[in-house]
């Protein structure tokens, strides 16, 4: 009996030494990011409004939480992902439009001359975005976007750009889905660009996906009704904007948000100021080997004040060097 129990024993051990490692994937759900106060601060936030004996429990009904999505879920340099996209149809367009051989932004842009494309601000980048995005309908301008995605690559690593999202934000939204929160996109992207592969690449459907709005008519063509795109903005949703497109899409105020810039820190703001515990995290971008250092002085997801007002309020930062284990996903494969 005795020589039995033994062999059960070492059978045991051997079990828990090879399965171990699994064991803890399991146990931990955000794997991607290092031990430290970020991780920590995220694990008690979740665990405080999920415990109903908790006084800071909160209903499954009111967890909502809300994420921008260009330099907080994936990349933003060096260049907008849409951008890109907007830069690549101005160029397949351009024979149909000889006139922006000598019309700015389009010339420049047509030349290859980025900083002078960039140099002319919003309005240049909104006049860019409503030639190539306009004039389609919404099924048309869906398979425009889904078929640059599908071979369109990133100019420092070769990948897709759906293959440069961030693996420690993936693995974020998934356990606060895990634990009963509504997880939205607050972009100042354009909702029709993302509403397209959101599911697919976070699990987000379209109807959680909130971003800046081209305006759009109802008109009929060859016999059918279709929802047509037209070359005027109706909302831009972005700085002050973002909590006003959140609370207009889902009548709520989140309970949490993340950002990573200037451009999120009103929807930090409102939702922080909320009753009850909140919480709110930036991503600083402070890896230059891995991804890129930016931050104060970057004129593309600048995090200035957002960043001053982090530090005095005590908001979590997710230092991307210090953080995170890995960046992207493929990351991941590559280290097996």
């Amino acid at each position: 009996m005795l020589v039995f129990t033994m062999r059960i024993l070492r059978l045991c051990a051997v079990a828990l030494i090879l399965f171990f490692p699994y064991l803890q994937a399991i146990a931990d759900p955000l794997p991607s990011w290092n031990e430290g106060a970020t991780k920590q601060a995220i694990v008690e936030f979740v665990g405080h409004v999920t415990d109903a004996s908790n006084a800071n429990y909160v209903p499954p009904a009111e967890r909502l939480a809300t994420f921008d999505n260009d330099g907080t879920l994936w990349v933003e340099q060096p260049l907008y992902t849409q951008l890109a996209f907007a830069i690549d149809r101005v160029r397949a367009l351009a024979p149909e439009h000889p006139e922006w051989q000598t019309h700015e932004p389009f010339a420049a842009l047509l030349k290859g001359d980025l900083n002078t494309v960039l140099a002319g601000g919003e309005a240049a980048l909104l006049e860019i975005v409503l030639a190539t995005h306009a004039g389609m309908t919404n099924a048309e301008f869906e398979q425009t976007v889904l078929s640059w995605l599908a071979t369109a690559q990133h100019p420092k690593t070769g990948k897709l750009y759906t293959e440069m999202v961030y693996q420690p934000m993936l693995e974020l939204m998934d356990y606060l889905r895990d634990n009963d929160f509504r997880v939205y996109i607050a972009s100042g992207g354009g909702i029709d660009f993302m509403r397209p592969w959101t599911s697919a690449v976070y699990g987000i459907p379209p109807e959680r996906v909130i971003g800046s709005r081209i305006k759009k008519g109802l008109e009929e063509r060859n016999g059918q009704w279709v929802i047509v795109r037209e070359p005027a903005i109706e909302f831009i949703n972005d700085k002050t904007g973002k909590p006003i497109g959140i609370d207009l899409h889902t009548g709520r105020r989140p309970i949490a948000a993340f950002g990573n810039s200037d451009g999120d820190l009103a929807m930090l703001q409102w939702t922080t100021a909320g009753d009850g515990l909140r919480f709110a995290l930036f991503v600083q971008h402070t890896d230059a080997e891995r991804e890129w250092a930016y931050d104060r002085e970057s004129s593309i997801g600048r995090l200035d004040q957002g960043l001053t007002e982090a530090r005095a309020k005590g908001w979590a930062i997710a230092d991307m060097q210090r953080d995170w284990k890995v960046i992207y996903p493929f990351e991941l494969s590559e280290t097996d």
